[in-house]
Formats: C-alpha cells, sequence, structure tokens
C-alpha cells in the first residue's frame, strides 16, 4: 500500500483539495478527521467535527479511541486500498495516525509527504482560514449523502458541496459546522417545525388543514406524526402521500436534520 500524507495548520484547505491530490495520484482512499473515506464513500470511523470539544475533535482525528481505531483498521485491511491519504496538521500527527492505524510508515524524506504550501496559494490559504474562523465552515471530503445521517443539524447549506468541473463525483466535498464552532450549539424549536408543516399545507391544494402536530426528535432524526383534513374533492390516499413526500423533503432542506418517518393521518374532509 502506498501511504501519502498531507499536512497544514487547521483550515488551511486541508479536506477540500485532498479530492484533488487523490486524483492526480491515483489515491483511492484519505483518512481525515477520524473518517476512512474509500472512493468517495464512508467507510468506517466518527469523524472528529462531531466533538463536542476541540481536544475531543484532536483525540478523535488520532483514533485514541482502541474500539474505533480497530474497526477503521479492519475496514482499511478489508477494502485494501492500493494507495491512502492521510490528513494531518503536522508530520507529527499524520506518522502518529499512520502507526495507530497500522500502516505502513513514511520516511521523513518521502516525496509522498506533501504539505499545503507545496499545493496551495497564500491567497487560497487565507480565504479557507477566513471561512473557518469567520464562519465556523469546514469541509469532509465526501458527499453529502453520505454524511447526512452522522451530521443532522451540522450543515452550513445542507444541499450544497462543491463539485470540480472536469473530476465528477470523485470532487465532491460537504460543508458542514462541528458542535464545537464558535457559533454554538445548533437547534430548531418545536414551533419551527410546526410553523413549517403548516406553511406547507397551505401550499397544497388538497390540505384542507393541519389538526395536530406530534414530534419526536433526536440527535440523529426527527419522526412526524401530523394529522390533517382534505378538501372535498381530492382523492384522499395520493393527497396524504404527496403532503408527505413534500413535508419531509422541507423539512429538511430548512433544518438540515434527517427525517426518518412523517406519519400523515387523514381526519376527514374539509
Amino acid at each position: 500500500m502506498d501511504v501519502y500524507t498531507l499536512v497544514g495548520r487547521s483550515g488551511t484547505g486541508k479536506s477540500f483539495h485532498a479530492m484533488n491530490l487523490c486524483k492526480k495520484y491515483n489515491i483511492e482512499a484519505i483518512i481525515d478527521d477520524g473518517l476512512f473515506i474509500y472512493k468517495n464513500t464512508v467507510v468506517e470511523g466518527v469523524s472528529a467535527k462531531r466533538a463536542s470539544t476541540k481536544i475531543g475533535a484532536v483525540k478523535t482525528a488520532l483514533f485514541m479511541d482502541d474500539e474505533i481505531r480497530d474497526k477503521v483498521a479492519a475496514a482499511i485491511k478489508k477494502k485494501n486500498p492500493k494507495s491512502i491519504l492521510v490528513l494531518g496538521t503536522s508530520d507529527g500527527m499524520a506518522d502518529r495516525i499512520i502507526e495507530r492505524l497500522g500502516l505502513p510508515p513514511l520516511p521523513a524524506d518521502s516525496l509522498s509527504r506533501i504539505h499545503i504550501e507545496d499545493i496551495t496559494t497564500p491567497e487560497e490559504r487565507a480565504a479557507a482560514r477566513e471561512q473557518r474562523d469567520r464562519m465556523g465552515k469546514h469541509v469532509i471530503p465526501a458527499p453529502a449523502l453520505q454524511l447526512k445521517r452522522s451530521f443532522a443539524g451540522y450543515f452550513m447549506d445542507p444541499l450544497r458541496f462543491f463539485r470540480g468541473k472536469d473530476q465528477g463525483a470523485a470532487a465532491e466535498r460537504t460543508v458542514v459546522r462541528p458542535t464545537y464552532s464558535y457559533m454554538g450549539e445548533y437547534f430548531v424549536d418545536e414551533k419551527v417545525i410546526t410553523d413549517i408543516i403548516s406553511c406547507v399545507a397551505r401550499q397544497m391544494p388538497a390540505i384542507g388543514r393541519v389538526v395536530y402536530v406530534v414530534q419526536n426528535s433526536s440527535p440523529e432524526a426527527y419522526e412526524l406524526s401530523v394529522s390533517v383534513k382534505v378538501r372535498r374533492g381530492y382523492p384522499l390516499w395520493e393527497s396524504a402521500q404527496a403532503f408527505q413526500e413534500r413535508l419531509s423533503g422541507v423539512v429538511e432542506d430548512m433544518t438540515a436534520f434527517n427525517v426518518a418517518r412523517v406519519d400523515v393521518e387523514v381526519r376527514g374532509i374539509n
């Protein structure tokens, strides 16, 4: 297995540029902030960007939890990538990750050691730093759909990702705002969800009114139970199904939380 490292200070654009390096050197896998990403798919690990503190994030990125480390190491062994890129804030950190995961060590003078300064301009690093410091934005080199369940409520924009013009799906990256960001924790008041449901109902001619809403929320997802009345002349089953699908998509788009389930009960004709 060929091992590469990409090293740079936090917030200098390592995760964003990792996919470009993978394309350039035909690298199949990435280790970034606790995640093992293989061919644009998150296979194993827990993202450090989900940690509640910066210290916790560092420990996660270094695979200090033996159980998680063992799972990631086993996944790497199973996938057996021909090459892997390890991201770190220093050569020492990258070497420690390599050691913890049982990857082949890199000589100190190896040409496979890449620094962010080698592949970016000062202006690009400054722009990346501003995104991190002022807006709390972090990038994960994987598609949003691969991360959505693990990062419910962490997305700056749940449907926004970057795609290189000539790099296809391999260039997808997702922007998240970690819990330990200075911007604080992210939550959505129950009244907001109720208001969203009411707005969706008003936009659909078949729905007469919302009778009541029951919400069950967790860090992973929402479960909603909605009782409605359907306007006379509209088919009950089709109207309820259309409302269900529309509601699930709108709540996810507007809150960045997963919607695991939406139950719609028709209580009568309006």
